[in-house]
């Protein structure tokens, strides 16, 4: 059976097409212990359409997931959804779980739902969310969709992850002006306007395209779209931009760059984390020591093979695909 085949059955149920399989892949995957089946599957993925939505807390990314995941199966494709949740400080698991919003699409065979625990991850995107992209990718989806937490400027991350970066934006909220001032838009492929009949939700779009204006943008210019998610209203015009995104990403060549970009992301981090813990036991040792902080950094970088002098070294800024008029 599935549940006490090792690793070669969980990968022949996985290549067969279980759902099952691809579940417990991702829980493997959550549990640090993905990297084997990535490096079986890994030649598998890259056709994938990966969609980034992310926007403030109680913008109604939920509802407009849903919405895509609707549209998506009219047009007779499978999708995956990542839901990358809060993180229950005590259990550690996602606050949300099942995600109510979704339920329309559970008993969906070509639908696949996985929430996952942000764990205090800064950008609210799970260690493990790469891993259930390719994973989901390398199964076979169609299009896949990431739903983060929406915690401001550390949403930036999800443009490593995905080829288009969709910002929903909600009208009346200081929050959205909030994401607008943070950077967050220098991100985003595709503007929407959610909640499109509240009576501030013009007055919204006007200050984007105002903000948009500040900005140079090379090649892509994000499209602005307004949408009633729970009625569906504006979704095919969603849909729309996000297809002439992906076009644009193909006919310039662009989507090779933004492959790179997401191998880059996931290599970094997976290095991090590697390093990070080596970082904390010479951190230990060091503070046994009772040396002056500098002395200490001195010390681990020797142990890392680096030089002091790196210690000067400027931060590397992450990538924006716009930057401010007159700043280059």
């Amino acid at each position: 059976m599935e549940q006490t085949d090792g690793f070669g059955g969980l990968l022949a149920h996985f290549q067969a097409g279980s759902a099952r399989a691809l579940a417990r892949a991702i829980s493997h995957a959550e549990a640090g212990r993905g990297s084997e089946l990535i490096r079986h599957l890994f030649a598998k993925t890259g056709s994938a359409m990966t969609i980034g939505l992310t926007g403030p807390p109680g913008v109604g990314k939920s509802t407009l997931s849903s919405a895509l995941v609707r549209k998506a199966r009219s047009l007779g494709k499978t999708v995956g959804v990542v839901s990358v949740d809060p993180t229950s400080p005590f259990s550690h698991g996602a606050l949300l779980g099942d995600r109510i919003r979704l339920a329309e699409h559970f008993t969906d065979a070509g639908v696949f739902i996985r929430s996952m625990a942000s764990r205090g991850h800064l950008g609210g995107l799970a260690g493990a969310t790469a891993d259930a992209v390719l994973l989901m990718d390398a199964f076979g989806m169609d299009v896949i969709v990431i739903e983060t937490v929406g915690v401001g400027q550390s949403e930036i991350e999800i443009a490593e992850l995905a080829q288009t970066t969709v910002l929903a934006l909600q009208p009346g909220s200081g929050d959205s002006i909030q994401v607008l001032k943070a950077g967050v838009m220098e991100v985003a492929d595709v503007f929407v306007v959610n909640k499109k009949d509240h009576p501030m939700a013009n007055q919204l779009k006007r200050e984007i395209r105002s903000m948009m204006e500040m900005l140079d943008f090379s090649g892509w210019v994000p499209e602005l779209v307004m949408t009633q998610a729970p009625s569906g209203e504006g979704v095919d015009d969603l849909w729309s931009a996000i297809e002439r995104h992906v076009a644009y990403l193909h006919a310039s060549g662009e989507l090779v760059q933004r492959r790179r970009e997401a191998f880059m992301h996931q290599v970094r981090q997976l290095a991090r984390g590697h390093l990070e813990r080596r970082l904390e036991r010479e951190l230990t040792n060091q503070i046994a020591t009772g040396v002056d902080p500098y002395a200490a950094a001195d010390r681990v970088l020797r142990a890392f093979g680096a030089s002091a002098e790196e210690l000067d070294e400027p931060p590397r800024l992450p990538h924006l695909r716009a930057s401010v008029k007159g700043s280059r």
